[in-house]
């Protein structure tokens, strides 16, 4: 099955149409997804606005790159020692 994507500005509005009192069954069902989905956005983008949401996102992946700099930088490091430390 293919997974569907959906916007930051869509979850929101999902978000907010609960917050307003909607049901989460009738909500899941229009939107088409399950319950647990819509548990995992709550947590993730409850309380956002849509803005905020794309900022998010952006540091999210912003810190992928950071970690993934940091983990090339500590193997090179870690080369180097080996290198300088074995016996001629």
């Amino acid at each position: 099955m293919k997974k569907k994507r959906f916007t930051e500005a869509q979850i929101i509005n999902a978000l907010k149409e609960h917050e307003a009192g909607a049901k989460v069954a009738d909500i899941c069902r229009r939107v088409g997804i399950s319950d647990a989905t819509f548990y995992n956005w709550r947590s993730k983008y409850g309380g956002l606005e849509v803005n905020e949401a794309k900022r998010l996102k952006e540091l999210e992946s912003e810190n992928n790159k950071l970690k993934k700099l940091l983990a090339e930088k500590v193997m090179e490091n870690e080369a180097l020692k080996d290198v300088v430390s074995k016996k001629w």
